[in-house]
């Protein structure tokens, strides 16, 4: 996924009349993903700032390249933002020395305002040190009208849409890109860190993202859109104007998305079909009732069953969106997930290892849930860093991992829609024969772990 984030911040201050250069650290060309090329790109650009988003995991990596800079450019400033940082806030200046300044929240206009020249008390939502001290400023109450923001800066983006290829099997047309057209969410789950946009929801207009699916498609030959936003559909009328502008001036574009299962219905699941709309993505997280109940905000397994099937109903494809590992988790509720997800008969699904992100309800009790290995690196998502009690051991917990994963993939209804599937996404097959080494090698180890 191209970082969108960044892009965001680079428009930003494009707009406001900076220069800017923007390096990918996680999708760079072949020749330069090391941290050499880029002390070479800091040469050669010579900024006044260094600023790094990151998540949980990819701290540590980026700060040993803040520290690189500041050892080799020590009149670069570095600045750092992104979730991980808005959660921790005055913590982070005080155990990482190479790092200037952090920006917790949104943070247009904090880069702006440190661009420009701002004194950095009066920069809203700003960690920096004073006379040796750390200090943090209140969080920023200006938040941006997203309306009024630049299109992310996809140019300064060195292969954009090129390198960037989506999950296999999640889009029907290439090149693809992803749009983030809302900020926060209405809800409040045990899991999601709301360090960034805290208890807001702001969102697009209709006409703001047609002229940017337009832009993407014009400029880029963007084909299909993953639109990364927790509630699409939460807002309805801007996806029913949406919807109508793009039949009534069609970009031959289709377009993924996620929603509630609260906030959709056979009307505007039609509509959205009309439209382009390829995937619908459901947060079902558990199939247990008790497990829904103590971590999900208005979650009803009826509903969910009744979601999927308008989805599918409606001609769209159905992905339901999982979660393994969540405290309270046993070996019982693992199968009863299991068993839910087979009697739904989707058409993908996704399932992640439970990971208590700094910022999140659960974090700071999770101790007492059962047994956490704090490791930054390791906090993605594709790691077990987190064993409930109801779980004999890590091993165990990735033993069941694997046996829902392959229940999935392995059973009648994926395989009786795989061939199908192929044909309307022939891009995600040849790329799956092209890397067909390393989809057996995938393939086998989670063959080992099945029972």
């Amino acid at each position: 996924m191209p970082p969108v984030g960044i892009l965001s911040l680079a428009a930003y201050l494009l707009e406001q009349g900076h220069k800017i250069k923007v390096y990918d650290c996680k999708t760079p060309p072949l020749h330069k993903t090391n941290a050499a090329s880029i002390l070479e790109c800091i040469k050669e650009f010579q900024p006044q700032i260094a600023g790094f988003s990151c998540v949980t995991s990819s701290f540590l990596s980026a700060y040993l390249l803040a520290e690189q800079i500041k050892l080799k450019f020590p009149q670069v400033r570095t600045v750092f933002g992104g979730v991980h940082v808005s959660a921790l806030g005055a913590e982070i200046l005080e155990h990482f020395p190479a790092i200037d300044l952090a920006v917790c929240g949104e943070g247009e206009k904090a880069m702006a305002e440190l661009a420009a020249g701002t004194p950095a008390e009066n920069i809203q939502g700003l960690v920096y040190r004073k006379e040796g001290i750390v200090r943090q400023n209140d969080l920023r109450t200006d938040l941006c009208d997203l309306d009024s923001l630049p299109f992310p800066a996809y140019r300064a983006l060195e292969g954009f849409p090129r390198n960037f290829e989506g999950a296999l099997f999640n889009y029907p047309k290439y090149p693809v890109a992803p749009i983030i057209s809302s900020r926060g969410c209405p809800y409040q789950c045990s899991y999601c860190d709301r360090s960034v946009y805290r208890k807001s929801f702001r969102f697009n207009s209709a006409d703001y993202l047609y002229e940017q699916m337009h832009y993407l498609n014009r400029d880029f030959g963007v084909k299909h859109i993953f639109f990364y936003d927790d509630q699409f559909t939460f807002n309805r009328d801007r996806v029913v104007e949406l919807c109508r502008r793009l039949k009534k001036n069609p970009l031959g574009m289709t377009f993924n998305c996620a929603a509630h299962a609260n906030h959709i219905d056979r009307e505007l699941l039609k509509l959205l079909k009309s439209a382009g709309c390829w995937m619908v993505s459901l947060g079902i997280e558990s199939g247990d009732r008790e497990m829904l109940l103590k971590h999900r905000t208005k979650a009803d397994l009826s509903e969910m069953r009744a979601a999927v099937s308008n989805i599918q109903k409606s001609g769209l494809r159905a992905k339901g969106l999982f979660m393994m590992g969540l405290p309270g988790e046993t070996e019982n509720t693992i199968k009863t997930t299991a068993d839910f997800i087979e009697s739904l008969k989707l058409d993908d699904m996704n399932m992640t290892k439970f990971t208590p992100f700094p910022g999140s309800p659960i974090y700071q009790g999770i101790r007492e849930e059962g047994s956490f290995q704090e490791n930054w690196k390791l906090m993605n998502c594709l790691n077990f860093v987190f064993i409930p009690k109801g779980i004999a051991s890590k091993g165990r917990l990735e033993q069941l991992y694997k046996q829902s994963i392959r229940r999935f993939y392995t059973g009648k209804n994926w395989i009786s829609k795989f061939g199908l599937l192929c044909c309307r996404s022939p891009h995600s097959f040849l790329r799956l024969i092209k890397n067909f080494p390393v989809f057996l090698k995938i393939a086998g180890e989670f063959k080992s772990g099945y029972n």
